[in-house]
């Protein structure tokens, strides 16, 4: 039976910043980057990160697919927000995903998206692929210009497919771009003329070549070529050298969202795949000390169950010119937050560890006796009639629609984005949670009554000792979510 691509999902943060701004910023001191200023890119909310977007998007790829089939969870990533803890763990624990499935970080690499992939299609059994990337760029950059945030996801098996894997290649060479050290925040490049000439066009076309003649696949015979380079007319040059037909190019989405790393890649393919006839043939590489190439041909599936996962994020976003808030949430600018930021926000891991099923998995409780569902699970039902003790099987909420009961926008107590919104959620099926809100537009604040949908984010991060807590907060639904 044949491998490929069963669903994919992508996930990109709602706000856009305007490039132009952050050009007239810097036209002091490097008018050059006059050169970026169109468009917009992708970027992060301070509670968002390559955990919390890999999330999303492994709950768009599987919304309607059988996680409990799953076998193998890949996260891949050059911008981790732990070294030591499985952070693969952490997004498995928030799908609810068993224990049996075996975790796995993929990091070191702007490859590390496509090499997850074509490692898990020569594995055993449906496995979920994520690629998601939050990478620092330093203030009045190329990199701050060119880069962007976000995540795509694939769960790859066999069976019913929207695409069938024909052939993968793949080859390392020690060429350094660029790099970061163990304790580097920001990436050091090279002169990018060099890394086009010496890099792209000579390493990539090997390998895109060695696949071609492996499958026997005529060059001519790409319906899309995803390659994921920020950089004017390298993958063009890329297609030339190979023989791929120029109507291939798939765009790389750098006007919109920016190169979003390790995920980059594989958003290209899935946005390839919204479009994809049956037949098409997509091939898709990824660039970094080496290159990925991966084969696929579209089948009958791909039409049949088209999903808008990178256009329908992309339809999402909210232009942001303030540059000022995105160099200060992004740590690029130190000001002064106030006496309640500085709370010391030690996380007793005994506690978490108690605490686990409730705060990541978001688990409440479901009364067996008279049907209540009630948040966070108890002994004892908490509708009046009822009162049966014991009675709680576990009830998911993460995956609940709720409505909004009260809210408030607060500035006095700290948050790195005031105003700190936070109210009442009801869920239809019972069950009520008082939380933090996200990703608000101060221009079209929350309304009583109004849809809201759980988001996993992080809550506060203990900067001391370089720990994260992650908890579920609410954001309004669009009427798609509903």
């Amino acid at each position: 039976m044949e491998t490929g691509l069963i669903a994919y999902g992508a996930y990109l943060p709602v706000r856009r910043l305007q490039r132009e701004v952050a050009a007239q910023t810097h036209a002091w001191f490097n008018p050059g980057l006059k050169a970026l200023a169109r468009g917009e890119r992708a970027i992060a909310n301070w509670d968002e990160d390559a955990v919390t977007m890999a999330l999303e998007a492994a709950r768009n790829c599987l919304d309607g697919q059988d996680r409990a089939a799953l076998r193998a969870l890949w996260l891949a990533s050059t911008s981790l927000p732990f070294r030591d803890r499985l952070n693969a763990g952490i997004v498995g624990d928030a799908l609810v995903l068993d224990a049996s499935v075996m975790a796995l970080d993929v990091a070191s690499s702007q490859r590390a998206g496509t090499t997850a992939l074509m490692a898990a299609l020569r594995g055993d059994g449906p496995a979920l692929v994520v690629a998601s990337d939050r990478r620092a760029a330093k203030a009045g950059s190329p990199q701050e210009m060119t880069y962007g945030d976000g995540a795509a996801a694939f769960l790859v098996g066999r069976g019913d497919l929207l695409a069938r894997l024909v052939g993968a290649h793949s080859e390392t060479v020690d060429f350094v771009d660029h790099y970061r050290g163990q304790d580097g925040e920001f990436d050091y490049a090279w002169e990018e003329r060099w890394i086009r000439d010496e890099g792209h066009l000579k390493i990539a076309p090997r390998a895109i070549t060695a696949l071609l003649q492996a499958t026997g696949t005529d060059a001519a015979s790409i319906a899309r070529f995803c390659y994921p380079a920020a950089g004017r007319g390298i993958g063009a040059g890329i297609a030339r050298i190979c023989g791929l037909p120029e109507s291939a190019l798939a765009d790389t989405l750098q006007s919109g969202i920016g190169e979003t790393g390790a995920a980059h890649p594989l958003l290209m393919l899935a946005h390839a795949l919204e479009s994809a006839e049956p037949g098409d043939r997509i091939l898709v590489a990824g660039f970094g000390q080496g290159c990925d190439a991966l084969l696929f041909q579209a089948t009958d599936a791909v039409r049949a169950r088209r999903a808008a996962g990178v256009a329908a994020q992309i339809g999402k976003g909210r232009a942001d010119d303030n540059y000022a808030r995105f160099v200060t949430l992004n740590g690029l600018l130190t000001v002064e937050h106030g006496i309640r930021a500085e709370l010391d926000k030690g996380t007793a891991l005994s506690n978490h560890w108690r605490n686990k099923d409730m705060t990541q998995r978001m688990t409440g409780g479901h009364c067996t006796a008279c049907g209540t569902d009630q948040f966070p699970k108890a002994r004892i039902c908490v509708n009046p009639e009822c009162g049966a003790v014991d009675t709680q099987r576990d009830e998911g909420f993460s995956h609940k629609i709720g409505k909004l009961n009260s809210f408030t926008a607060d500035r006095l107590t700290y948050s790195p984005d005031p105003p700190a919104y936070y109210g009442m959620v009801e869920f239809a099926s019972g069950g009520r949670l008082m939380c933090d809100f996200t990703d608000i537009d101060a221009a079209d604040p929350p309304q009583v009554g109004m849809a809201m949908r759980m988001v996993f984010r992080v809550k506060d991060h203990d900067t001391r000792r370089g720990f994260r807590r992650y908890f579920w907060k609410a954001m309004p639904a669009t009427r798609e979510e509903t």
